[in-house]
């Protein structure tokens, strides 16, 4: 920010422990939403900062709101932009539109990838060109916009797509104020180049005088947060000789991304290793396949090679566990979610967020 102009938000998607939103707001110019409830948060949560909000469709109810709210609000479709645009606009506010740039970078992440063939995010150049040949005023409710392509990737990938946004909506760009380089930049990650993206950000700004956001989620708490579990039974080995461990903590309740995405999470004193030629990376002692105590069979965390022999009762930790974890738990099977405790010094932590009974019972 300091060394490009640009604007970096927090996506509440990612990361909503609004205990630590005063030590973020030192740092990051405001928050970004998906929807009402997550634009309320960042209002009463970091006060005096920049409040964003983008939904693939917005309901009319909420709309009053959400004027009252946020400072940026912007539209996935020109059907949304012409319904809502000119109140926000008559509201003082930003207006900005969803970009599909048609340009996938992905690599193996199907779900993730708003580029795909059929996808509902962001309006395609054919389609705003025919929409602007009917209505040549539509761009004039525009002050910015926005495209979100990419999930846990490094510049390059943003380089890509920003080459792809240039090619194919380079006409539009001289009459915006701004543009907006959505999340998945994973400027945190050791080998992340952030000279690339900060030569990224400088090209908009001083090719097209645009004030660029960007908004990751996982890269405010990349790595950080832990989730503590205790074994309640450890079964006898299967016919591969890989024993089962079933632990209090479930995949689909308290890390739904393990079955999602999928991926293994780190796990203290073991190396994750894959479903699939384990064996070979393996001389077998010590595998345990870590799973949850709901119904669900697939209810498996994943497959795992420890240093030592596990017993019952034993804690294991996960670790990377603070993005997409609480945002996404939930309380299939009457799980109990597990309590939240803020690290602020090595030595302290402190109870934030405790739930029982009635949290499960209020959500049903």
């Amino acid at each position: 920010m300091d060394d490009t102009g640009c604007r970096i938000l927090l996506a509440q998607k990612c990361f909503s422990c609004y205990g630590l939103y005063p030590l973020i707001s030192k740092y990051l110019a405001g928050t970004a939403a998906s929807g009402l409830y997550e634009a309320r948060l960042g209002h009463e949560e970091m006060p005096g900062k920049e409040n964003h909000i983008f939904s693939p469709a917005f309901r009319e109810d909420d709309m009053a709101e959400i004027c009252s709210i946020c400072d940026h609000i912007v539209f996935n479709s020109p059907q949304q932009l012409e319904r809502f645009g000119r109140k926000v606009r008559e509201s003082g506010l930003q207006t900005g539109l969803r970009i599909n740039p048609e340009c996938s970078t992905q690599h193996g992440h199907p779900i993730y990838d708003p580029c795909a063939p059929g996808s509902r995010l962001g309006v395609r150049l054919s389609v705003l060109e025919e929409c602007v040949s009917r209505n040549p005023s539509l761009l004039s409710l525009v002050d910015g916009l926005h495209f979100h392509t990419l999930c846990e990737q490094n510049s390059d990938d943003l380089e890509t797509t920003l080459e792809a946004v240039i090619n194919r909506f380079g006409k539009y760009l001289g009459q915006m104020k701004w543009i907006n380089f959505g999340g998945g930049h994973h400027i945190t990650r050791d080998d992340y180049d952030i000279d690339l993206l900060e030569r990224c950000i400088v090209r908009m700004r001083n090719e097209f005088s645009l004030q660029v956001y960007i908004e990751p989620g996982e890269a405010v708490a990349l790595n950080a947060g832990e989730l503590h579990s205790i074994i309640l039974e450890i079964q006898p080995a299967d016919e591969q000789g890989v024993r089962n461990v079933i632990i209090d903590t479930s995949a689909a309740c308290h890390m739904p991304d393990v079955i999602e995405m999928p991926y293994t999470p780190p796990l203290q004193h073991a190396r994750a290793l894959s479903s699939d030629g384990w064996k070979n990376s393996a001389n077998g002692k010590n595998v345990y396949r870590i799973g949850g105590p709901t119904c669900l069979s697939g209810d498996v965390i994943g497959l795992y090679q420890f240093d030592h022999e596990l017993e019952e009762n034993e804690e294991l930790v996960f670790e990377d566990m603070a993005i997409y974890s609480m945002v996404k738990t939930n309380t299939f099977n009457g799980m109990p979610l597990p309590d939240i405790y803020i690290r602020r010094t090595p030595d302290i932590c402190t109870l934030w967020k405790h739930f029982g009974y009635g949290d499960f019972k209020c959500r049903v």
